[in-house]
């Protein structure tokens, strides 16, 4: 394997016992790119991530990761990326200075270089004005914001993230990705995360969708949604039962009702939402037009939402003690 690729993926498998973890993976990540893998829980994501950074080793097939294999050069792997964990690995009794000093010490950064990027990325990651405060008192968005500037640290070319907002607000989540988006302009460095938020799929450049250890498909976010290509629109009617019959036998579209009320699928909902209110021989008392979403393309792929697919946890990957 060669080539102008961050990460190069051929027939990646982790198996425990019978328990195909992850099957036969292949992938090709530019560099540059923020690569997401989507799925629920138990998917295969964080096992697939254990293996590109060294956690753990292949049943079979290999990866290049940063150029090097991860298998016979792990410890070059291990030099060029950075790696934020699914819970936090910080220590909360040292300072965010202290935390991103210790990081420094273990990758042998010269002082005067550590210095300057441990005070670039507190700045990067507006943590400046509290470098001098334990850990401890950090909300879960300024914990996870210093593990990210700890995972840059030492300049890799790849940064990879293990649900980088499980557990934080909505807002935080909003606030993470700014500076995601800013590091990357800054930085020129590859992200590859794991994700099961759909919203959280939407900021990457390509993404694919694992599920059951397997890669369904993979594309940009809005190529994908462009294979569902209808738009969802719900009514609200007099008689749910009575307008969904109508709109199958007066349109020819599948109607289906629910406690939401008629649900059917168009291509451009909102310009058939007029002649739909004006030919149906049912009062519409609402109407909502949903383009398709992340979720849709799950659905479409595996027959199941992502939040249907949601399973227990998969093991997390900390750093050995």
């Amino acid at each position: 394997m060669s080539g102008p690729h961050a990460v190069l993926v051929e027939g990646l498998r982790k198996t425990y016992g019978t328990h195909e973890a992850v099957v036969d993976l292949d992938l090709a990540v530019a560099p540059g790119e923020t690569y997401g893998f989507l799925g629920p829980n138990g998917a295969g994501k964080s096992t697939t991530i254990g293996m590109l950074c060294t956690l753990l080793r292949p049943s079979a097939g290999r990866a290049e990761v940063a150029g090097h294999d991860i298998t016979r050069e792990a410890d070059a792997v291990r030099r060029g990326i950075g790696l934020v964990f699914q819970e936090s690995t910080l220590d909360g009794e040292l300072t965010a200075e202290e935390n991103l000093r210790f990081q420094a010490d273990l990758f042998g950064l010269p002082r005067a270089r550590a210095r300057r990027a441990i005070s670039e990325l507190l700045d990067l990651v507006e943590l400046t004005h509290r470098k001098d405060s334990p850990v401890r008192t950090f909300s879960g968005g300024m914990r996870r914001r210093l593990e990210i500037a700890r995972g840059l640290l030492h300049t890799p070319r790849v940064l990879f993230l293990d649900e980088p907002t499980t557990g934080l607000d909505p807002q935080t989540r909003v606030s993470i990705w700014e500076h995601l988006h800013r590091l990357r302009a800054e930085q020129e460095i590859t992200i590859f995360l794991t994700t099961h938020h759909l919203e959280e799929a939407e900021h990457c450049d390509r993404m694919a969708i694992m599920d059951q250890g397997q890669l369904v498909v993979e594309g940009t976010p809005a190529g994908l949604k462009a294979v569902v290509g209808a738009d969802l629109v719900v009514l609200r009617t007099d008689d749910d039962e009575r307008a969904a019959l109508a709109v199958q036998d007066r349109f020819g579209l599948k109607a289906d009702t629910g406690p939401d009320g008629v649900r059917l699928r168009t291509q451009d909902g909102a310009g058939f939402v007029p002649r739909l209110c004006a030919e149906l021989a049912v009062p519409v008392h609402a109407v909502t037009v949903t383009p398709p979403t992340l979720d849709d393309v799950f659905l479409h792929y595996t027959g199941r939402t992502i939040r249907e697919a949601d399973g227990p946890q998969q093991p997390h990957f900390g750093p050995r003690r």
